[in-house]
């Protein structure tokens, strides 16, 4: 029962390094179709080559720029 901590722990650091990554090489303006796209291809997750895995990705790729967004149109 001990591996399971450690797969968490596992997971947590390669999700927070792919997010570091993702918000370096794309810019603002692209992450969030991005990751609706992700999105989009998760929820076809029993096709070949698209899976499950990337609806979290897409929903945590979207935040990236979803925050700041609805900062902007509340007027903050």
């Amino acid at each position: 029962m001990s591996s399971m901590p450690k797969r968490r722990e596992r997971l947590r650091r390669w999700s927070r390094r792919a997010l570091v990554r993702i918000r370096r090489t794309l810019p603002p303006g692209t992450r969030l179709p991005v990751g609706l796209l992700l999105m989009v291809g998760g929820i076809l997750g029993f096709l070949p080559i698209v899976g499950f895995w990337m609806l979290p990705l897409g929903v945590a790729v979207a935040a990236l720029d979803a925050g700041p967004l609805i900062r902007r149109l509340r007027g903050r």
